[in-house]
Order: structure tokens, then C-alpha cells, then sequence
């Protein structure tokens, strides 16, 4: 069964923990982009690690749930953003955000996915 409220409230916090990160991190931006990106995307993978665990905790992984949760997270994540970068200070175009910030949301069910599946895969085999 589907936890629709802790997918959601874990959901907020997949946006607040790497935008609280990378707004502490912004400054690495202008000494070197690529880090700061490659930064990002490890932020982006951790948290989601952490988060699908809190997620499953006392239940069954489902490879089709994991994955389900991850897209939901990144619909909220693209939607948290929107104001941000569309009106707020950061004022981007789609074209600009989508390929800069919105394409490494997709490491959610991409993580998600490969996580659930491993997880999976330890419960159908003997422990060596």
C-alpha cells in the first residue's frame, strides 16, 4: 500500500535538503561550475538514498512503488522550484533550467529504481 503522506512530506524534504545545500554551496558556482554541479548531483543521490530509506523503513520494498515515489518527487521538486526560478531571484528560462538544475531531479527514480531492485535481489538470495 502506498504511503501517500510520508511520500509527500519526504517529498518536500527531497527539495528542501539539496536547495538548503546548494544555496550553501553557491558560491563554489563561480570558482568552478562543473564542481559545483558535480557537488549537486552527489547531494541529489545522497539525499535520495537517505530519504527511499526513511521511506521503506518497517516496509516491504516494492521496485514499483520505489520507482513511483521517485517520480512523485520529482514532480514536487520541479513544482518547488518553479516560483523560484521562473519569478524569484534566479529567474531562468525553461530551456535554461530544465538542462541546468530540473534533468538531475530524474537521479530520484533513476536511484529509486536501482536501489529497489537491489534491495529485491538481497531478499531472493541466500545470505553467503
Amino acid at each position: 500500500m502506498f504511503a501517500w503522506k510520508r511520500a509527500l512530506v519526504l517529498g518536500a524534504f527531497s527539495w528542501l535538503i539539496p536547495f538548503i545545500l546548494g544555496f550553501a554551496t553557491f558560491p563554489l558556482k563561480q570558482v568552478s561550475a562543473s564542481l559545483f554541479d558535480t557537488v549537486m548531483v552527489l547531494v541529489l543521490v545522497v539525499t535520495a538514498g537517505m530519504l527511499l530509506s526513511h521511506y521503506f523503513d518497517g516496509r516491504p520494498v516494492s521496485v514499483r512503488e520505489a520507482l513511483f515515489v521517485g517520480l512523485l518527487w520529482v514532480a514536487m521538486n520541479l513544482i518547488l522550484d518553479y516560483p523560484m526560478f521562473a519569478y524569484g531571484p534566479m529567474k531562468m528560462s525553461a530551456a535554461r533550467y530544465y538542462s541546468e538544475i530540473g534533468v538531475a531531479y530524474l537521479a530520484f527514480p533513476a536511484f529509486a529504481f536501482g536501489a529497489a531492485r537491489l534491495a529485491r535481489a538481497q531478499l531472493a538470495s541466500p545470505v553467503a
